[in-house]
């Protein structure tokens, strides 16, 4: 949390300092005290006269890379200025978040935010990369010369080498003046004079005549090492192994030396190569000889194998730290430890499957996140006949967007290995959370059969849907505290302990997916242990333009739902949390009085 000092001017101001410090957190100093605590604030906010503002700052201002943010609020709270530090200090961001909290108008000077354009300096820190600027011609400040000529709108490549947010982020917000391209070697073209680069390999002494090159390094690489005993001196092996990685192994392909973490078997814990990584603040993992020894590595040691029981070390530990990754760099030899580099498979550029919960139904209704997905997806291939068609309408242009409610499940598997060994991005959409009576067990297994980096986005599953369509709580203290989630036995047959009758003891709330159409075996087993008179209800397309949902009792339910001709996309809700209001405020007002101030009706 950033560190906030508030500066009352005016008497006007009162309110507005006193909403700033609640809001922000923010303490109130005097204006005096500004020059002895300038380094001790994050930011300095002041409410009052800009020309004070300045007067107060003016002979502390030093760098925009040491200063801290500062700005000014009018007495009245009409306008909200970012006066320094705009992007490295934080206060353009500290200026969009008060005028938020005090409804004035942000006003922002800044070249990059007026044009629209990428805060350059600020997205290192942003999404936790490490900057270097090489420009052609040597600068006093090389960012600064990179900026402004991108500001110009100087052609700009943009090479991405990895996937993270902030990839998605530059590929999903680029300029005009700027082309993704997909490789070092289109840059050499002569068509650009700027090189954006998000990469774990280093391309700025490959030296391109014109071109200044913005280097954005991730922490992406994971790094094993195998340790003689007592190998050293400590310092010399450290630096061999980031000289190796930098230039020496293969100068096309250089590696920054900025790891996700170090790795090695257990039994060098004590080794003061260790050790010192540790003291750096580097993330050191150790693992077993039995952990080790479970992966298959492409140049296994018998003489390791000898000494210490596994095969391998240095890539059987990069590979396990990057959860069984892509070596990029293959064991490498010195004379006193060897190391390999593997890199976790969510941050390549290669193929890639999300499957993503698509939710209840509404398109409003889908995660932040599965929006996203969907927008930069190459294929998007959604349960048709569960998912309406409007939740993919926000797909990129070119996307191929698929059902699949005529492919059986090979059909399905081929199309998306297709697109997944063209490095294409697969949305698989399913409704609700998928991991809720979807049907991704079997995908999975393809996926993991075959390799496939995968990943699952969770959605809005149908039964909350319901509690919501239904304005009810389903877990009512004292009365129930349980929601149970399950099916009826149809053509799948359900586990023995997990009968509805069995399940029904508890009387909690239940709700029953895939049931409709074995509505009357439902009732006759949910009726052995729930009273007749039980609430129910029976919700089909929840969330759909054509959503119906019928309340009764339990004794009518086969007959709600035959009469209604209500399908397999009903959702089936037993239990007495259905609109249950009564004495509800006695129980709050009993148990959860330390929520509520004395005397606050709310």
């Amino acid at each position: 949390m950033q560190k906030i000092a508030v500066i009352q001017i005016s008497e006007a101001g009162e309110n507005i300092a006193n909403r700033l410090q609640r809001e922000l957190g923010a303490k109130r100093i005097q204006r005096t005290d500004v020059g002895r605590q300038w380094t001790e604030y994050d930011g300095f906010v002041f409410v009052g006269a800009m020309g004070i503002c300045v007067r107060t700052i003016a002979p502390f201002v030093k760098d925009k890379h040491e200063d801290p943010a500062v700005v000014c609020i009018d007495s009245l709270g009409q306008n909200v200025v970012s006066v320094l530090s705009g992007h490295v200090g934080g206060a353009n961001d500290l200026t969009r978040e008060i005028a938020s909290i005090i409804g004035g108008h942000e006003v922002i000077t800044t070249q990059s935010d007026c044009a629209g354009l990428w805060a350059l300096d600020t997205l290192a820190d942003r999404f936790g990369w490490w900057a270097r600027v090489d420009c052609w011609e040597p600068h006093h400040d090389d960012m600064t010369a990179f900026i402004t000529a991108f500001v110009k709108k100087q052609p700009t490549a943009l090479l991405l080498e990895i996937r993270d947010e902030g990839t998605d982020y530059l590929e999903s917000t680029m300029p005009d003046h700027v082309t993704l391209v997909g490789s070092f070697e289109e840059v050499k073209s002569g068509r650009f004079k700027l090189l954006i680069s998000v990469s774990p390999y280093d391309y700025s002494h490959d030296s391109i005549e014109g071109v200044d090159v913005l280097n954005f390094v991730p922490s992406v690489l994971d790094i094993g090492i195998g340790l003689a005993h007592q190998a050293g001196p400590v310092n010399d092996v450290m630096d061999r192994i980031e000289e190796l990685m930098g230039y020496d192994v293969n100068p096309m392909r250089s590696f920054f030396f900025m790891p996700r973490s170090i790795n090695t078997i257990d039994i060098k814990k004590d080794e003061p190569v260790m050790k010192e990584y540790e003291r750096q603040g580097y993330r050191v993992q150790y693992y077993t000889t039995e952990q080790l020894a479970q992966v298959d590595v492409p140049t296994p040691s018998e003489t390791v194998a000898k000494h210490v029981g596994t095969p391998s070390v240095c890539e059987a530990a990069a590979l396990l730290a990057s959860n069984h990754g892509k070596l990029l760099l293959p064991k490498v030899k010195s004379k006193n430890f060897t190391f390999a580099v593997a890199i976790d498979r969510k941050y390549l550029r290669e193929g890639h499957i999300e499957i993503v919960g698509a939710g209840p139904g509404d398109p409003d209704l889908i995660s932040v996140r599965g929006r996203k997905m969907l927008e930069k997806a190459d294929l998007i291939l959604y349960a048709g006949s569960l998912v309406p068609k409007a939740l993919t309408e926000c797909h990129k242009p070119g996307a191929v967007v698929r059902s699949s409610a005529d492919m059986n499940l090979e059909e399905q598997c081929a199309l998306m290995k297709e697109h997944y060994d063209r490095g294409h991005f697969i949305v698989r959409l399913h409704t609700g959370d998928p991991c809720i009576f979807g049907a991704i067990q079997e995908q999975m297994a393809f996926f993991d059969a075959n390799h496939m980096s995968y990943h699952i986005t969770p959605g809005i599953s149908s039964f909350l849907a319901a509690a919501a369509e239904l304005r009810s709580q389903f877990t009512i203290p004292e009365r129930t505290q349980t929601i149970i989630l399950t099916r009826g036995e149809g053509r799948t047959p359900m586990p023995e302990k997990e009968q509805l009758h069995l399940l029904s003891r508890s009387q909690s709330t239940m709700c029953i997916f895939l049931s409709a159409a074995i509505v009357d075996d439902v009732q006759r087993e949910l009726l052995q242990e729930y009273p007749e008179d039980t609430p129910v209800a029976a919700c089909y397309h929840l969330t759909w333009p054509d959503q119906r949902i019928y309340r009764g009792q339990l004794k009518d339910l086969a007959k709600i739902v035959h009469d209604n001709h209500l399908t397999l996309t009903t959702m089936l809700v037993v239990g007495e949390a259905i609109d249950n209001r009564a004495g509800l405020s006695e129980l709050y007002n009993k148990h959860f009085t330390h929520l509520f101030r004395q005397g606050d009706p709310s």
